[in-house]
């Protein structure tokens, strides 16, 4: 079986780290320009107004508009810092600075891990009971993004030596 040329997990690193950085800078001006849209979503995903209002659960509601937006507001900083980093780590993937670039993709991945695995699937899904809701549900996209962070996250860190094939006998 031959090595896979030097060039193409490289390659695919970059590729990878640019398309998730568009991705998420997106993402993030989506938020900026059509604040509304997405801030009704954590609105009522942390009012947990659509839920089974089970009085166990309920307790756990935050109805404060103050405390929403601001929510919000850091979700979107956060996902606007994370594709900066991660437009970063592509640029030093193009000039070929592989460690660098790894160390900042790797930086990158884990705040989009953090946000849509740690604040959108656990405490969103299921802290705030967003799982329940069939309205404003978000966890098929927390976990296409996660995924694809993940997916990155790997590559990145793939063994990128021996440039050489092997030889038949």
């Amino acid at each position: 079986m031959a090595n896979i040329p030097r060039t193409t997990l490289p390659l695919a690193a970059t590729v990878l780290t640019a398309f998730l950085a568009l991705y998420i800078a997106l993402v993030a001006l989506g938020n900026i320009t059509d604040f509304d849209s997405n801030q009704q979503f954590v609105r009522h995903v942390l009012a947990m107004d659509t839920t089974f209002k089970d009085d166990d659960l309920m307790w756990r509601a935050i109805t404060s508009t103050g405390v929403q937006d601001t929510a919000y507001v850091a979700i979107i900083v956060w996902e606007t810092v994370a594709a900066l980093v991660l437009i970063y780590a592509t640029w030093l993937w193009i000039r070929r600075d592989e460690g660098s670039a790894r160390r900042m993709t790797t930086y990158g991945t884990l705040m989009l891990v953090l946000l849509f695995g740690v604040g959108f699937m656990a405490i969103g899904g299921e802290w705030f009971a967003m799982w329940q809701s069939a309205d404003w549900n978000g966890l098929d996209a927390a976990l296409r993004v996660l995924l694809l962070s993940g997916l990155v996250l790997i590559v990145a860190h793939l063994p990128f030596g021996g440039g050489e094939t092997s030889r038949r006998p």
